[in-house]
This record gives C-alpha cells, sequence and structure tokens, in this order.
C-alpha cells in the first residue's frame, strides 16, 4: 500500500510514468458505498432542558446503529465520511425521546503538531510512545435541522466524560488528552471554547506530503481538552 502511494505520488509530480492500470483498485474500503436510510428531518427546536436525559450511545455496543451513523456523516458532515480506520470511537447521541441529534468520531491523534506538542513538553521519542494516549476529535456534527441553544458544548462534555473508559474497555489503554482541528474561516470553534476545550496556536496551511513547501491545506486552530489533570506527566512518562 505504502509502495503504491509512493508511485501515484511520483506520478503526479511527473517524475515517473506508469503504465495503464489494468483494474480498479481492491481496496474495499476506497469503493465502499454509503447506504441511504431514510430518517426524521422536521426541525427540533426550544430549550436543552427539554431534550435530557440525552442518549449517548458508543457503537461499539450498538453496531446496528452503525450505518445511521454512517449515512449521517457522510450526508451532512462537510468533509463526508467513507469509514473509521484504526482505533476509533463513535457516538450517537439522542434525545430523550429518541430522535438523533448528533454524530461524534474520535480516531488516532496527528502524528505531529507543533502548538499542541509544545503544550504538552514531550520529545519526540515521548511522543512515539504516547501517542495512543491521544484522541482526536475528527468528527463532530449536529444534524442541520437541530437548533437547540447550548446542546454541542452540552454533548461535548457529557463524551469528555465517559470517552476514558470507553476507549480503555474496547483496546486496553486509557485516553488523557482530546485533540480536535477546527478550521479557521468556516468555524469559530465556539462550542469547544464553551466546553472549556483549550485552543493551543494554528496549523501552519501545510499536509505530511509537504516536503517541498507547496502543498496548501487550510489553517486550523488546534484545541485540546485534558481528561485528566496530570495529563503532560502521562504522556512525558
Amino acid at each position: 500500500m505504502a509502495a503504491r502511494a509512493l508511485l501515484l505520488k511520483l506520478e503526479q509530480r511527473g517524475s515517473v510514468a506508469l503504465p495503464a492500470r489494468r483494474r480498479l483498485s481492491p481496496n474495499r474500503m476506497r469503493h465502499k458505498r454509503i447506504r441511504r436510510l431514510e430518517h426524521p428531518t422536521d426541525p427540533i427546536r426550544g430549550r436543552l432542558s427539554e431534550l435530557k436525559p440525552l442518549q449517548v450511545q458508543e457503537l461499539s455496543q450498538q453496531p446496528e446503529a452503525r450505518p445511521l451513523f454512517a449515512w449521517l456523516l457522510h450526508q451532512y458532515h462537510y468533509l463526508g465520511y467513507t469509514s473509521a480506520v484504526g482505533q476509533n470511537v463513535q457516538y450517537l447521541v439522542r434525545h430523550r425521546q429518541g430522535r438523533e441529534l448528533a454524530c461524534l468520531l474520535f480516531g488516532a491523534a496527528a502524528w505531529q503538531t507543533r502548538a499542541r506538542d509544545i503544550k504538552i513538553g514531550w520529545t519526540a521519542a515521548q511522543r512515539q510512545a504516547h501517542l495512543g494516549q491521544v484522541a482526536n476529535n475528527s468528527r463532530f456534527l449536529i444534524l442541520p435541522w437541530v437548533r437547540v441553544p447550548e446542546l454541542a458544548s452540552h454533548i461535548l462534555g457529557q463524551v469528555a466524560r465517559r470517552i476514558a473508559g470507553d476507549w480503555q474497555g474496547r483496546y486496553g489503554q486509557r485516553v488523557v488528552l482530546l485533540e480536535t482541528f477546527v478550521e479557521r474561516g468556516r468555524f469559530q470553534g465556539s462550542c469547544y471554547r464553551a466546553a472549556n476545550w483549550i485552543c493551543v496556536g494554528r496549523t501552519r496551511g501545510r499536509t505530511r506530503q509537504d516536503h517541498r513547501h507547496a502543498l496548501q491545506a487550510p489553517v486550523k486552530d488546534v484545541l485540546v481538552y485534558p481528561l485528566q489533570a496530570d495529563f503532560r506527566n502521562a504522556l512525558c512518562a
């Protein structure tokens, strides 16, 4: 897979000429189709207190809800969705009467992020040893017909209180820090800030493959949320 990806990048840069492709990639995830599922879309408005208590479902315990989770993210999140790769925890949030409100996906942390790494204060060796204790919130979707003040920050707070146990239950390792990236110019990250996430800096608009400083990516704010007070000690041990 790595060799094939490298060859394709070299071809894109004009460094090599590859023969014509004989067949499509056998990678089933690349060609995966998300099944459309019908769901109510009538507006949900009002006060947060009218929706509580919320039902926050971790979907490894509710596999029958995964197709709906995938469709909602695929259809309504601006980044889209096909599948989750590697270690991940998925949450589907419903109100007390069972209507879907939100989807959240947490997965592997970014390998290297300057602002986050300075905040933690770890060395390259410590980062390599403990990166698995950081989880990245790569998708957070409040469904577009839901308009309830303070709902998003309330959901973030509820998930933050349980994700360490959920992650440890699935993978045998406890996460101590959450991170996310908020695209500047598109979002303000207000719900994260209201939920006490900390903005530690911003990305530099580069990608992992930007060795020649030629590729550009949207600049994003880097926000983190410690799950325990001594997170630095845990990540720098």
